[in-house]
């Protein structure tokens, strides 16, 4: 890690954190999580990425993992949409199937009584199926989330 940003002061006031040494620095991923009454330290996904409701905040990765439990599921991306007045957006799920499958109507149900199934989706909106998320280049797992938000929100009822 680099004690701090080439000529981006800003990016380092906001990332990088003095530690208790003037030799330490801490550097602020963006990342989100708990550490719960064992020990464990659970992943919720990047802080730009988790949608904030009116009632609830919802992270991407437990959302997404109830619905990559699909068997026909390649992969899913929780993306916010319309954001009211106080900047509380609607909760989406974007689904890419795995290739040789299609949405269907008993997908559709499906993939709702898994979604339903569950306290991390319940609050979700709608379900839409997209063939192909965009994605960096470089890896193919990063999404392109505020992409596919701006997709997403065309298509929400």
């Amino acid at each position: 890690m680099s004690p701090c940003y080439f000529r981006n002061s800003k990016a380092d006031m906001v990332s990088k954190i003095p530690g208790e040494s003037n030799k330490e620095i801490w550097h602020r991923m963006g990342d989100l999580g708990k550490i719960d009454s064992l020990g464990r330290v659970w992943f919720y996904g990047r802080k730009s990425h988790r949608v904030i409701t009116s009632d609830t905040t919802l992270f991407t990765i437990p959302c997404e993992a109830v619905l990559n439990r699909h068997p026909r599921v390649a992969r899913s991306a929780l993306v916010g949409v319309n954001s009211d007045r106080s900047g509380a957006k609607t909760p989406v799920i974007v689904i890419e199937l795995k290739p040789g499958f299609r949405p269907t109507r008993r997908l559709l149900k499906e993939l709702n009584e898994l979604k339903n199934s569950s306290g991390l989706t319940k609050g979700l909106a709608e379900i839409l199926f997209r063939n192909k998320f965009p994605v960096d280049p470089r890896h193919n797992a990063k999404i392109f989330r505020e992409k596919l938000a701006i997709w997403a929100e065309k298509r929400v009822k």
